[in-house]
């Protein structure tokens, strides 16, 4: 992160609502990078609530335009609101967004879709991979690219639909269990370490 302690930056909320209500679609923050201003008091807690000045936002609407001017710079390990002239930085807890519902269709090619909890809907495939890293107490957590470095967290409870729906593959000389979608394979975890996803 950052040295750049945390401040309001006057009319920042107000220029990146103006930005994101004036845009068709998603704005292209992928292709924008304006002078850092510093950061806001603006936090995505671990569930997915956001926080402004330690209040949450309630309105969905308003989520939704910030979290369509969310870019995340990989350089910088910060996670910034951005428009054509400024950006600001953020807290972000775990992951900007949480993946809330699955849909699996069946067929030759197997497909899986997740729907944010802003509400974006987004296909598992090669170019949007399914990760699945370890918490400190050894349980699984699911991560979706949803897009440009922005990923979701699968909620616990689709995680174990996952797991569920996983299969022993062989996978580069391990056997491990696997979930198929659009014709990509995502790795859960080795077979042998699958006694539990706790």
């Amino acid at each position: 992160m950052n040295d750049t302690s945390t401040k309001d930056v006057p009319g920042a909320l107000d220029a990146l609502v103006a930005a994101a209500q004036g845009a068709k679609g998603k704005p292209p923050v992928h292709l924008w990078n304006p002078s850092f201003c510093g950061a806001i008091d603006m936090r995505i807690a671990a569930d997915g609530t956001w926080f402004y000045q330690g209040t949450p936002i309630g309105r969905q609407a308003l989520v939704q335009l910030f979290a369509s001017v969310l870019k995340y710079e990989a350089e910088e390990g910060r996670h910034v609101l951005v428009t054509p002239v400024e950006k600001v930085a953020i807290e972000v807890e775990d992951a900007p967004f949480l993946a809330v519902e699955m849909r699996r269709e069946e067929g030759d090619e197997p497909r899986i879709a997740f729907r944010t909890n802003v509400d974006d809907w987004v296909l598992a495939d090669a170019e949007h991979p399914l990760t699945f890293e370890r918490d400190a107490e050894g349980g699984i957590k699911p991560y979706l690219l949803v897009r440009h470095g922005l990923r979701a967290l699968v909620s616990r409870a689709l995680m174990y639909d996952l797991v569920d729906l996983g299969e022993v593959k062989n996978i580069e000389g391990v056997e491990s269990l696997a979930l198929t979608s659009c014709g990509a394979d995502f790795v859960i975890a080795p077979a042998s370490e699958m006694d539990s996803p706790s």
